[in-house]
């Protein structure tokens, strides 16, 4: 099936979503579409809150004009492929756009935090389209784990270079810093 059909699909899956209970995504893998439900912990989210947080104070200074967003997919119609990241970097202008996705080519990062439920999709499924895809830099944060991946060097289809962390580290990604101290594990009382 070509992207424009499957796009059509998405659409109408989002459509459909919006009058669903609960929260919904839409996405285009190897598959084609896909339409599943998001529950995350709260963890989750605020995990994606610190580190938007950080990449938004930096970018003032490293990117003018870019922001660390949440919401938006992106998309690769050559690829056949369109991802909803947690956070991306992209110019806060792309935004103000009609549609439900970014291209890719406007994309400098993208950010995963591991669900409990499917780190396949994280772990190889999104490291397989994001490098596909052009986008530059991709930092995968595990609370199940308390480890961190940057993966950035897209060639021929992959990330040629890969730099592991841990919970507690100053993390390097692309032109910014993460710090991960306040970062919080899955499953772990009082913390």
């Amino acid at each position: 099936m070509d992207y424009a059909r499957m796009r059509v699909i998405a659409e109408e899956l989002d459509a459909r979503a919006e009058r669903l209970e609960g929260a919904w995504r839409v996405e285009i893998g190897p598959s084609g579409p896909v339409l599943a439900m998001r529950r995350r912990p709260k963890r989750h989210a605020g995990t994606v809150c610190r580190i938007r947080a950080q990449l938004d104070a930096q970018l003032r200074t490293t990117h003018p004009g870019h922001v660390c967003a949440s919401g938006p997919a992106t998309e690769h119609p050559a690829l056949g492929r369109m991802r909803l990241p947690d956070a991306m970097v992209v110019p806060e202008a792309v935004l103000d756009e009609e549609g439900i996705a970014v291209d890719a080519t406007q994309v400098l990062a993208v950010v995963e935090i591991v669900s409990p439920s499917n780190p396949t999709n994280d772990y190889i499924e999104k490291l397989a389209d994001y490098p596909a895809m052009g986008i530059a830099h991709y930092l995968i944060v595990d609370p199940r784990t308390g480890t961190i991946e940057v993966h950035s060097d897209p060639c021929k289809g992959r990330y040629a270079r890969k730099d592991s962390y841990i919970y507690g580290d100053s993390v390097p990604f692309g032109s910014w810093t993460v710090e991960t101290s306040a970062f919080r594990r899955y499953g772990k009382a009082g913390d």
